[in-house]
């Protein structure tokens, strides 16, 4: 997919800082997303980003949907030893055993999510009410790490089975999947 370069001289932001991080940030991040599919990526997405910094995983996510068969949680379900095995040796993604084996284990739980939801989307968006959670944070202010939402959120997931699905890192996935709006309110994103 082409997509033109990043509008210059307007305001961001601050975590948007190269032509990668703006791309992801005029595009993607906080747009509300309701595509169990696309929930699903972010989620494997976050898992691996951390302890790392959100560009080393923008840089490495197209790796990512070849290796992990374009984010099918049916696939990954699926994957075994062998396939594992294949994953670690790949360079192109963050060849950590206990990442690589918490999205295969996330793929088993997210199925069981849908079956019982129905969707992952009505499972998710239920921590926010539905709709999203308008933030009004000021650029360059402290915007939490966690939030009763992503506590509540990061608990559930846990007891259902979900691995590396932390506060921070559930709430990580609400900012870029559009549950909450935590774009800076002088971003040129944030009326969206």
């Amino acid at each position: 997919m082409k997509m033109k370069a990043p509008a210059k001289n307007v305001v961001r932001c601050t975590w948007a800082t190269n032509e990668l991080s703006i791309l992801y940030h005029d595009r993607e991040w906080g747009v509300p997303q309701h595509d169990d599919r696309v929930l699903f990526e972010f989620l494997i997405l976050e898992d691996a980003q951390a302890w790392l910094s959100w560009d080393t995983i923008l840089r490495k996510r197209e790796n990512y949907r070849a290796a992990f068969d374009g984010f099918d949680p049916e696939k990954i379900a699926r994957y075994e030893r062998r396939k594992t095995q294949r994953l670690l040796r790949d360079e192109g993604i963050i060849r950590n055993r206990l990442k690589v084996a918490s999205a295969i284990q996330n793929a088993r739980a997210f199925l069981e999510v849908q079956e019982e939801f129905g969707s992952f989307d009505r499972y998710i968006w239920q921590f926010v009410g539905g709709k999203p959670r308008v933030n009004a944070w000021r650029l360059g202010k402290g915007i939490p790490a966690s939030t009763p939402e992503s506590d509540s959120m990061s608990k559930d997931l846990k007891k259902r089975g979900f691995n590396f699905v932390g506060s921070t890192i559930c709430y990580a996935f609400m900012q870029a999947t559009g549950l909450v709006n935590d774009h800076a309110v002088e971003c040129f994103r944030y009326p969206r």
